[in-house]
C-alpha cells in the first residue's frame, strides 16, 4: 500500500517541486540594506519592521557627538543645523555599499526634512544606481521636503515611493508598512 502511494503521489510532487523552482528563478534577488538615524527610538522602531518583512541587512546612523536628550533643547539644535545644512560628524558609515541594490532611507523629520546624521551619511556615499526608499517618522508634517533633499544628495539614485508614519503611531503600523513594501514589490 505505501509502495502504490509513494508511486502515485510522486508526478504531482515532482510537478509543484518544478512549479515552485520556476516561480523562485523568475524573481530577481535584491540585496536590500536599511539605513537609519533615530533620536527618541520611533525611527529605530520602523526600520526594524521593515527588516522582519524584508530580511534587510541594517544600519544605524550614530553621531559622533549626541543629541541633548531633552526634546526641546534638540529640536532648538535640529532647527540650526537644517537651516544651514550642517553636517555633524557620524560614527562610521557601512561597508560595501555596492552590493546592495535597495537601500532604505530613514529618518526622523526635522523640519521639513532629513535629520543632520542623515545628511551627512546621503552626501558622504555614492549612491548610483541605487533604488532608495525614504521613510520617515513625523509628529504631523509627514515627509515634507525630505524626497527632494534626498533627490539632491543622491542625484544619480532612483527615489521610490516615500512611507511617513506618526511616531506615536509606528507600534500599530506593521499592516501599513507591508502594504507599502508590496506596493513597491519589495515583499
Amino acid at each position: 500500500m505505501r509502495r502504490k502511494t509513494f508511486i502515485t503521489m510522486l508526478p504531482a510532487s515532482l510537478f509543484a517541486l518544478k512549479a515552485w523552482a520556476a516561480k523562485t528563478e523568475n524573481k530577481p534577488s535584491m540585496k536590500m540594506l536599511i539605513i537609519y538615524y533615530s533620536w527618541s527610538g520611533n525611527t529605530r522602531r520602523m526600520a526594524n519592521i521593515i527588516k522582519n518583512a524584508t530580511s534587510a541587512d541594517i544600519f544605524e546612523i550614530i553621531p559622533q557627538k549626541p543629541y541633548p536628550e531633552n526634546y526641546s533643547q534638540t529640536v532648538s539644535i535640529a532647527k540650526k543645523e537644517v537651516d544651514a545644512k550642517y553636517k555633524p560628524q557620524i560614527k562610521g558609515i557601512p561597508e560595501n555599499i555596492s552590493t546592495y541594490d535597495i537601500i532604505f532611507v530613514g529618518s526622523p523629520n526635522w523640519w521639513g526634512t532629513i535629520s543632520s546624521p542623515m545628511r551627512t551619511l546621503l552626501s558622504s556615499m555614492d549612491l548610483s544606481g541605487k533604488k532608495i526608499v525614504p521613510f520617515m517618522t513625523h509628529e504631523g508634517s509627514r515627509m515634507g521636503r525630505s524626497v527632494e533633499d534626498i533627490k539632491q544628495l543622491c542625484p544619480n539614485s532612483e527615489v521610490l515611493e516615500a512611507l511617513p508614519i506618526r511616531g506615536g503611531a509606528v507600534d500599530k503600523s506593521e499592516q501599513e508598512i507591508k502594504n507599502w513594501l508590496r506596493r513597491l514589490k519589495i515583499i
